[in-house]
């Protein structure tokens, strides 16, 4: 049996993989899809930043989306890449509460975020004349600064919780990071009040965005069906398709895991379903957003052709 070395404060991780064959292999496909991540969202913050063409609303916005699965990645995986290469399992009280601040915090900036691209594709196609007023740079600059402020006060509310909460017994968290649900079966007294307070903010910041997203599509999809233009009608289709793709990936396990009672939860799912919206979502969203965008394809293809004319 394995044995790590803890202050009464520490937590331990238990992790993603067993150290054997196939953890390492799962371990390599982890380490690869954070580089192809990283890379995605780093050069897809370069392009919005660089092309004058991209200066539009909804490409801040996506930058902003960039941005967080950039964190999303390095608040997860490198130190469940370190712990499983190192054998200490052990977390900091305090690393723990920094890593269980940013990922919820970018948990909720995201839902928040995702609503605001829903919004922008409902006002760019339902209601064009009115777009400029609507969609403004200083509209676009509040919904940014909206959500990453009520994500960051949400996200404190819950560490400085969960962190007052009295643990007892075994510290020993089964995740691959300090995800909060996954900390309460460790507590020292009954957590049903703290529990509906999970419930409560994962409706307000997960599922009424969710909720009005597919309201926006669906008056979205009704007007490009009555559209004239095929060409219009095609490009509406596109983007829209491609946003709803990156909100199922991104809320499906979300919801799925955070609304459902704790007697019907099982770390060994939880942890799974973590996956999808810690590592491979944020490797997915630049990928979806590069391959079915001409604007970001046309984006790409001038800055190549600037570093290879330069060379």
């Amino acid at each position: 049996m394995e044995k790590w070395n803890q202050t009464s404060n520490d937590f331990i991780l238990l992790g993603l993989f067993l150290p054997n064959q196939t953890g390492w292999l799962l371990l390599l496909l982890i380490i690869l899809i954070f580089f192809l991540a990283s890379v995605g969202n780093s050069a897809m913050i370069y392009l919005i930043c660089l092309d004058p063409r991209l200066h539009t609303p909804m490409y801040f916005l996506l930058s902003q989306l960039s941005l967080m699965d950039l964190m999303y990645l390095s608040t997860t995986v490198p130190k469940m890449v370190f712990n499983f290469l190192s054998g200490q399992k052990g977390i900091s009280y305090l690393g723990c509460g920094v890593q269980s601040f940013f990922f919820l915090t970018m948990a909720c900036s995201e839902g928040l975020l995702l609503a605001s691209m829903a919004y922008d594709r409902y006002v760019a196609i339902c209601h064009p004349l009115y777009y400029c007023i609507c969609m403004s740079k200083r509209m676009c600059m509040k919904m940014i600064m909206g959500s990453w402020i009520l994500g960051s006060l949400n996200s404190l509310a819950h560490t400085v919780y969960a962190l007052h909460i009295p643990y007892c017994q075994s510290r020993a968290i089964d995740h691959f990071f300090c995800d909060v649900p996954a900390m309460l079966p460790l507590a020292c007294m009954d957590t049903w009040v703290y529990e509906y307070m999970v419930f409560v903010s994962t409706s307000l910041f997960l599922l009424l965005p969710f909720l009005g997203i597919t309201a926006s599509y669906g008056r979205v999809l009704f007007a490009v069906y009555r559209m004239r233009s095929k060409d219009g009608r095609k490009k509406a289709f596109t983007t829209c398709s491609t946003h709803l793709t990156v909100v199922t990936f991104y809320y499906a396990p979300f919801v799925y895991t955070y609304l459902r009672p704790r007697n019907l939860r099982s770390p060994a799912e939880d942890k799974i379903l973590a996956v999808f919206y810690t590592i491979l979502t944020p490797m997915l969203n630049p990928i979806i957003y590069s391959l079915r965008n001409k604007e970001v394809l046309g984006a790409m293809t001038r800055m190549f052709g600037k570093f290879s004319f330069t060379k």
